[in-house]
């Protein structure tokens, strides 16, 4: 009935009501938005406002006055609504028009309030123009719809526009709990909650929500009532599952699935109400976003309580487990399997969470039994290496020497002298072998660097005793491992290998291995000739081999044969034919 009673649309009344104390009321309006967000109750209300002979300081219509009875009795004729849903023909509009050339009665303006204005045809569009563009003084044009973008732009131009936004749940809740008060009916803050929510962001749907429950609950309506008679998920049994999940107790989540399941829900409704859920928690870890949360203060404490268990790495990882489960969900066959694994998925990433710390107390346990030195290899180093050779494995100490001072950029500490360093023993005596890659140590320490270089000449002796591997191999030996390789390398280059496969490798000599290619840019590829050498050299245990890639020679093109050439051809195998084109004195072509 007044501005006042619009709820969540505040700067769109007070817009309104400013226009009309300064008297700058433009001729025409759009009020667009979703449904049930108060478009057309504004537009009422401001015919109203506008026309009342009394207004109040408020610029609220004072139900009282000649205009404002009428209004309240359906019985003004200053105000004209027209349904274009259903009158949205060229006639409907002239009708208008017509109409639009009386002044008014009662009152200052006439009203005219255009409802679903997007349904009218292209042709009524056109004849509502002209009266839009240049209208009486006393015409006010009010246009209410849902789908702006349906209507044209010279329309869109000659109106102001207000777009109303949805309803919040917290000014949805506090509406019926007024209504509530209103109507001596006693609600659950919950409940009105879960009816908010419900509407999203509609509160004309939300009114009709709570009219039906008053029906079905009488004067006293409770939370359970309102799950069970809407169908909503109790959120109850989310945070039973979370605290399964963050326990391990997949028995548990199982059964309480089977639960829900029994009870009628469909799954994919669990899946959404688990991630809206999952989303709840992850708001609930910053102070800043709790805003965000759209529950009653009851249900907000149990959501901040629940989310300091949660760790935010698990929350993330398990949205988006939840949010590819809801996306797999139509294309699988068995629906229910489907989102029981996904919520197996969310009980192992908290199973690997608390396995995490007891897999890494042994590398920190080896580095507290060593003895101190001045810079001593990080443990990370040695439990992050490969595996020692056999050959490295015994119980020798490494004596690095000081290295020459090296030329360049990367030499920063070899003026200062080295002490030998040896690889330290455990308590057990048992050896403990260095890492096979050289440790990155910060520039400046002695120590660090020589055993580096050790490192690096231990690695260059292993590759002197690598090149020299001469094993004699034959030419089926060599076709086999090319073949192989072949079949090998044709997922990571199907190219290359198809190119390798066009011939046949010779074994000329000993070491050096012909293969014929179609073109140079064959030899190009780099990290296919690099595989093929890796390859052979394991399969033929021989690295003295050289490959010598030959480009093969296309043949000449043939010309194609006339039909002359064609005849002289068949003449030469079979001499008779020319006595034939004698004797039939045949000409011309041939």
């Amino acid at each position: 009935m007044t501005f006042d009673t619009v709820v969540g649309q505040g700067s769109i009344t007070n817009t309104l009501k400013n226009a009309i104390r300064n008297n700058t009321l433009a001729q025409a309006f759009l009020f667009c938005g979703p449904r049930g967000v108060g478009k057309t109750t504004c537009a009422r209300i401001m015919a109203k406002t506008i026309n009342c002979l009394h207004p109040t300081e408020n610029l609220e219509a004072c139900n009282e006055c000649e205009s404002c009875r009428a209004f309240n009795n359906n019985a003004s004729f200053n105000i004209y609504e027209l349904d274009a849903a259903s009158n949205n023909s060229v006639e409907d509009i002239r009708s208008l028009v017509d109409q639009v050339r009386i002044p008014p009665q009662i009152g200052q303006y006439k009203v005219y309030i255009i409802d679903e204005v997007h349904m009218l045809s292209a042709a009524a569009f056109n004849a509502f123009l002209k009266t839009l563009e240049e209208p009486p003084a006393y015409a006010k044009f009010i246009l209410a719809t849902t789908e702006k973008h349906k209507i044209i732009p010279t329309i869109l131009s000659r109106c102001q526009i207000f777009d109303f936004k949805r309803i919040t749940v917290d000014d949805i809740a506090k509406h019926l709990a007024f209504v509530a008060q209103s109507e001596g009916v006693s609600a659950e803050p919950e409940a009105l909650n879960i009816i908010a929510q419900k509407a999203d962001g509609a509160l004309r749907d939300a009114l009709s929500i709570f009219d039906q429950m008053v029906s079905f609950s009488g004067k006293n309506i409770t939370y359970k009532d309102v799950i069970n008679n809407l169908n909503v998920l109790d959120y109850d049994y989310y945070f039973q599952i979370v605290d399964h999940i963050l326990r391990g107790n997949t028995s548990d989540i199982l059964l309480i699935l089977n639960d829900i399941i029994s009870k009628g829900f469909e799954p994919q409704h669990f899946v959404n109400g688990m991630g809206n859920h999952l989303r709840s928690l992850m708001v609930c870890k910053d102070p800043v976003t709790v805003q965000l949360l759209e529950v009653s203060e009851q249900l907000r404490q149990r959501y901040l309580a629940q989310s300091q268990a949660c760790p935010m790495p698990f929350l993330i990882k398990a949205l988006e487990i939840n949010n590819q489960c809801d996306i797999d969900y139509r294309a699988a066959n068995n629906k229910r399997l489907h989102l029981e694994i996904a919520l197996l998925k969310m009980c192992a990433l908290c199973s690997q969470a608390l396995n995490m710390p007891s897999a890494q107390a042994q590398p920190v346990q080896v580095a507290q039994n060593r003895p101190q030195q001045p810079n001593p290899i990080p443990a990370a180093a040695v439990a992050t290496g490969p595996k020692p050779s056999p050959a490295a494995a015994a119980p020798q100490p490494i004596t690095a020497k000081v290295p020459e001072p090296v030329e360049g950029p990367t030499s920063t500490a070899t003026t200062q002298p080295t002490a030998p360093v040896s690889t330290p023993s455990t308590s057990s005596g048992a050896a403990t072998s260095a890492p096979a890659q050289p440790v990155v140590r910060p520039r400046g320490t002695t120590s660090g660097l020589s055993v580096n270089k050790a490192m690096q000449q231990a690695e260059q002796k292993a590759e002197e005793k690598e090149e020299t591997w001469d094993t004699p191999f034959t030419q089926e030996q060599l076709t086999t491992a090319w073949s192989d390789f072949i079949n090998r390398y044709k997922h990571e280059s199907a190219s290359f290998a198809a190119a390798l496969g066009k011939y046949t490798p010779k074994l000329i000599g000993s070491s050096e291995i012909h293969f014929s290619v179609d073109n140079l840019l064959f030899e190009h590829d780099a990290q296919g000739m690099s595989a093929l050498k890796h390859h052979l050299k394991n399969s033929l245990h021989n690295n003295q081999f050289q490959l010598k890639p030959e480009v093969m020679e296309r043949p000449a093109e043939i010309e194609a044969y006339t039909d002359k050439d064609k005849f002289e051809k068949m003449v030469e195998e079979r001499p008779f034919l020319r006595n034939l084109q004698t004797e039939l004195k045949l000409e011309g072509d041939l």
